[in-house]
């Protein structure tokens, strides 16, 4: 009997465990295929086919990706739009971009490359040009003893900056390009962000040896205060450029999407220019959506310090029109190169990740097949909107030329500093230009050609001992031949002049030449 009862009790625990097995596969399994087969009958396809998530930050400059009217033309093409806003944590996006987290992402070129170095991986390439700023950013100063860039060059100067910026790299632009020997390895004062480098500005003491890199809207207060603009990224081109960034992998599997997100980012920029205070109108309601009120003003002020860029300077920039039609636009390649020159020079990077191979971060692939397709950024929206599907696609914006000056004009110029370069040598005695100052000054002339709106004057200089005047006309025409060399390159005769300085000097610089910029009162 014993027996007996021992085999029910096991049976009876086999039944209730195949009765569990059961359960549990009917409740995990059976059922949930029963719920899944119920809502497909009962349910619609989604609109969407394909998520595309990028990420970025509070930049006004980004505000057209941000668009309602980017998100609806997205959806026409079945794309749902995941936007991440990662604080301009850079570090932070190209580690979510080498992930897969995000698949596209924007970036100033500058940001980009150092992200990336730090990570010691390029995970994404740049796919198309979002825009450059055009005043946005400047360095000022309330200080009474820093008049020019060129009052920097002290033991006691300093800038005061946002880390990991904008600011940053347009204080490094100046300290590559410009010759402040006395200006100390520890030049650089991090602040919180543009409102705090504002505050500081307004706190300081006029007799401090102090400069502030801000942002709009605080460089317009700032000046409405009082404040002395000492240069902004008006002044400059191919520097400050914002980027849009697609993951690899991505962008081989899907260049299809990559070109629809483009695409309709040059459709919905082309359309918001087109419409009478339609880039201030998003800029005011991007910023809302942030958190951050402007007034009409304030977003008129951001809009003039931001060129958005349009189809055909991404054309220009990628290397896709003929030179005649590309204008000044500089290729990426060659941007890319002179940003890494500008960042290694300054110690922001110990040296060229790149290894002289810019190509390597950008990819032609998605505008060219938009150019080959006949891409027009009014033809699809001029359907809903009433735009001439015939309209203009734009044009690769140019720099008015500088007016020729009258000797007393020159001589009203504002100094804004002395030009950092090597050592312009000559045959002895001579005028006669060695190869090497050739090569130097083929080099200068690239570099005043992404500063189109200084005037630059070539100082000749002579011993001070010996005949004043066999030296005084030595130091003339050396500064008439490298004047003349650099407008052989190219630049542009009414923007450079040649004079001499007085003979005070008895070392080698005396024998050389020295190159000033300035510009008119702001």
């Amino acid at each position: 009997m014993a027996n007996v009862g021992k085999g029910i009790v096991i049976a009876a625990v086999l039944w209730i465990t195949l009765a569990g097995v059961i359960a549990v596969a009917y409740k995990y399994i059976v059922r949930p295929g029963q719920e899944t087969e119920l809502e497909q009958a009962t349910s619609s396809e989604s609109k969407y086919k394909h998520t595309i998530a990028v990420a970025l930050d509070s930049f006004s400059g980004y505000c057209v990706i941000r668009s309602k009217e980017f998100e609806r033309g997205l959806a026409s093409d079945g794309i749902k739009l995941d936007v991440q806003d990662d604080g301009a944590d850079y570090a932070r996006r190209a580690a979510a971009l080498r992930d897969g987290d995000v698949q596209l992402a924007t970036y100033t070129i500058d940001s980009y490359i150092t992200s990336s170095a730090a990570l010691d991986d390029f995970p994404g390439t740049i796919v198309m040009v979002i825009d450059e700023t055009r005043g946005a950013d400047a360095i000022v100063t309330r200080s009474d003893v820093v008049k020019s860039i060129q009052d920097l060059d002290h033991a006691d100067a300093r800038i005061v900056l946002t880390p990991n910026s904008p600011s940053e790299f347009l204080a490094r632009v100046v300290l590559a390009h410009f010759n402040l020997p006395s200006l100390p390895d520890d030049w650089k004062v991090d602040a919180d962000g543009a409102e705090d480098a504002y505050r500081r500005l307004g706190a300081a003491s006029r007799d401090e040896r102090r400069a502030y890199v801000l942002w709009e809207p605080f460089v317009s207060r700032a000046v409405e205060e009082g404040a002395r603009v000492l240069l902004d990224s008006s002044k400059l081109r191919g520097y400050i450029v914002d980027v849009l960034v697609a993951r690899r992998e991505f962008l081989r599997d899907n260049p299809d999407l990559v070109a629809a997100f483009v695409g309709t980012y040059l459709r919905t920029a082309y359309s918001l220019s087109r419409q009478t205070g339609g880039m201030a109108k998003e800029v005011r309601e991007d910023a809302e959506r942030a958190g951050e009120k402007l007034d009409e003003k304030q977003a008129g002020q951001l809009v003039d310090g931001i060129h958005w860029k349009n189809t055909l300077e991404n054309y220009a920039h990628f290397g896709l029109l003929p030179s005649a039609e590309a204008g000044a636009a500089t290729h990426l390649e060659d941007m890319i190169a002179r940003i890494v020159g500008v960042l290694v020079q300054t110690g922001a990077l110990g040296a060229d990740p790149l290894d002289g191979k810019a190509s390597r971060i950008f990819y032609d692939g998605t505008v060219a097949k938009l150019k080959a397709d006949g891409f027009h950024p009014a033809r699809k929206i001029s359907i809903l909107q009433g735009v001439d599907d015939g309209a203009k696609m734009g044009a690769v914006a140019v720099d008015a030329e500088l007016k020729k000056l009258s000797d007393e004009e020159w001589n009203k110029l504002v100094p804004v500093g002395e030009l950092r370069v090597k050592a312009i040598s000559f045959a002895r005695g001579t005028s006669r230009l060695h190869i090497g100052s050739r090569r130097d000054l083929t080099e200068l002339a690239k570099m005043l050609a992404a500063w189109p709106t200084y005037y630059v004057e070539v100082i000749g200089h002579a011993r001070k001992e010996g005949d004043p005047e066999a030296n005084r006309k030595l130091a003339e025409s050396r500064a008439k031949a490298a004047r003349d060399f650099l407008v052989e390159q190219g630049l542009n005769a009414n923007r450079v002049r040649a004079r001499t300085a007085p003979s005070t000097k008895t070392n080698g610089s005396a024998q050389s030449v020295s190159f000033v910029v300035g510009q008119p009162p702001y």
